[in-house]
């Protein structure tokens, strides 16, 4: 489906060079991919979660801007428009862009988990802000005991981050 490679491609160029960002949104969307297959998610969930993958930090340069940060919290307030607006005119069908801006305004928000196109992205942002943060020993087996659902999120973890 040609979706996807376009919403990758906006997003992208939407970066401006930012090399961080690119290479964060890809990691998610390799992992999210993955976990997906492991999952055997529908085809329809596959295509909001690789979306929502792409384009989960979508407000990051706004927040720097704006808060002088990218809180978490921050990327939730400000993700949702922006990744309605970015996912126009994509070929993504209406329901489909309002749950990818419901996923992007969430993804700091593992309470409020509604569906396993959420509980993947969570997952697969978890692994790659573990490695880009530094994350405890401690910090990933709170993680994998208390948010971490699917079997393959879970393999990944403990298999990147808890060998001994």
């Amino acid at each position: 489906m040609q979706i996807i490679p376009n919403v990758a491609a906006k997003i992208i160029e939407d970066s401006k060079g930012n090399l961080h960002d690119i290479n964060h949104l890809l990691k998610v969307f390799g992992y999210a991919r993955l976990i997906g297959t492991g999952e055997e998610i529908s085809p329809e969930t596959e295509t909001v979660l690789e979306a929502a993958a792409l384009v989960h930090d979508i407000a990051c340069p706004l927040c720097r801007v704006k808060y002088g940060n990218a809180n978490g919290k921050y990327q939730e307030l400000e993700g949702g428009p922006l990744a309605r607006q970015l996912l126009a005119g994509t070929g993504l069908t209406d329901e489909q862009i309002e749950r990818v801006a419901f996923l992007v305004a969430h993804h700091h928000s593992p309470q409020s988990v509604d569906g396993i196109d959420y509980q993947i992205l969570l997952e697969a942002d978890y692994l790659v802000n573990a490695d880009e943060g530094g994350y405890s020993k401690e910090n990933i087996q709170n993680t994998l005991a208390n948010i971490f659902r699917t079997e393959t999120g879970k393999k990944l973890l403990t298999s990147i981050y808890l060998r001994d």
